[in-house]
């Protein structure tokens, strides 16, 4: 055997421990960015903290900030927050060993969770099917049309496309990835050890789903040709059933401080960081010049002097990573809003198609800039005080706007509808048809479906009843 050298050349990202402070300050929300720098300021005595007003170093150290922007912005971006694959094939991305908070996301801590057992390739997948569901987690479309599209992102592996997606169904989260509540419930059923209630409420979710939406026990009983008592205990089983693959809960003792405020003065929206959850932190300038000072000196004092020279090393990193995330931040939401100025002058129906890419674009950074800096943030507008991912927007395939712009068009149909005749699904497709949104009836039965809205006969037996939304 010969023996021969060969060079290779990699490209790859060297995470500095400047980098990796970086990247952390950029994931921390508001409270625990609070915590991190009280705990900082108690640890390191070269810091104190910035009084107001005093803006002159910060504005200095915000523009090195920009010119330091790209060191972060050459990282791979998470893949679910970006709408594609898990970028780097086999390869160990570094940032993942960065530590952090989990994501508020359920999705994202499903696929966290899924990343211990499941192998690279179909991580792959079933984060992009994650990608296409909604907040609930039901899929956005149909499986069919998905699955045409799953052929373009994966087309050596389509043939485990819905394979994987049967994985998610009957997986960990019990019901996600499914095309409607029926799907949801007969996964989280399938779990069930009591065999003869499971399949008699297997029958009731695959046959007599308007009945059981109708409540109509007896009228179940005789389609089905089961005792009344009997279908009663199945009904209870699937009462005990999720109504969702993903429940969203309200955390109503959690108060929310927001990161930005956006207000319209002066015929334009304008858009400031919350100085509350925005402290700025500085060196010390004594410290700093008597540090300066005794830098020829040696001898006994040495090993101290490196302790402090270490200690103003960090306090620097930190100045510097601060006024970076607080610029990044700033950007980010001067263009969402920019974008989103209809959704703010009239409302969810006004909401326009927006991703990742085009905010990345907008201000010179990587998706994954944008991913980690909008994540568990909250924008304080006269709308309300959401998070910042709700200026996101998918747009609807085969149209120009959101669905979620959709969805709202669909409520307001029906809240304007009349009680005694209640509008079918297809007749709300027309109608959104005349509008210039052209959308399928199954489309306008799933938006209905989200907003727990039941189909045009239920509304019909119940005029009176307020409709959730």
């Amino acid at each position: 055997m010969k023996a021969a050298i060969r060079a290779n050349l990699v490209q790859g990202v060297n995470l500095t421990p400047q980098l990796l402070q970086s990247i952390r300050l950029l994931q921390l929300n508001s409270l625990q960015l609070e915590q991190e720098l009280r705990q900082t300021l108690e640890r390191n005595p070269l810091l104190e903290q910035e009084e107001p007003g005093d803006d002159a170093k910060a504005s200095g150290d915000a523009d090195s900030a920009t010119l330091e922007a790209a060191a972060w912005d050459e990282l791979p971006e998470p893949s679910f927050l970006s709408g594609g694959g898990i970028a780097g094939g086999d390869g160990d991305d570094a940032t993942l060993r960065i530590a952090g908070q989990a994501s508020s996301d359920p999705r994202v801590r499903l696929l966290e969770q899924l990343a211990l057992q499941w192998n690279q390739r179909d991580l792959e997948m079933a984060a992009w099917w994650l990608d296409h569901c909604d907040d609930r987690g039901y899929l956005e479309h149909s499986v069919a049309e998905l699955l045409a599209l799953g052929a373009q992102a994966f087309p050596q592996w389509v043939d485990d496309l819905e394979v994987v997606r049967q994985r998610l169904l009957h997986g960990d989260c019990p019901g996600v990835a499914a095309v409607d509540a029926g799907e949801c419930l007969r996964a989280q059923l399938a779990l069930h050890t009591d065999c003869g209630l499971r399949t008699l409420a297997m029958r009731i979710l695959g046959e007599q789903l308007p009945l059981l939406a109708a409540h109509d026990d007896a009228a179940l009983a005789a389609a089905l040709d089961e005792d009344i008592e009997h279908v009663r205990a199945a009904v209870a089983l699937i009462l005990t059933l999720r109504a969702h693959p993903i429940e969203i809960l309200p955390e109503p003792d959690t108060a929310v401080v927001p990161d930005v405020v956006a207000w319209h003065a002066g015929g334009a929206w304008r858009v400031a960081l919350n100085q509350r959850t925005a402290p700025r932190v500085r060196i010390a300038a004594h410290c700093e010049r008597a540090l300066a000072g005794n830098a020829g000196s040696h001898g006994g004092n040495a090993s101290s002097h490196a302790v402090l020279r270490g200690l103003l090393d960090e306090a620097r990193w930190l100045v510097r990573g601060l006024a970076m995330r607080n610029d990044t931040l700033l950007r980010t939401a001067q263009v969402l809003i920019e974008r989103q100025r209809a959704f703010l002058d009239r409302g969810e129906e006004a909401i326009v198609p927006l991703t990742l890419n085009e905010v990345a674009e907008a201000i010179g950074m990587h998706e994954s800039t944008v991913s980690r800096i909008v994540n568990g943030k909250y924008i304080q507008t006269p709308r309300g005080t959401f998070e910042l991912k709700r200026l996101f927007a998918v747009r609807l395939e085969g149209a120009e706007v959101a669905g979620s712009a959709v969805r709202a068009m669909v409520k307001r149909l029906i809240e304007s509808e009349p009680a005694a005749a209640p509008l079918a699904d297809d007749v709300i497709a027309g109608l959104l048809a005349r509008q210039g949104v052209r959308v399928a009836r199954r489309t306008v039965a799933k938006y209905r479906d989200q907003l727990s809205i039941g189909p045009a006969r239920a509304r019909q037996r119940l005029p009176g009843r307020a409709m959730a939304g």
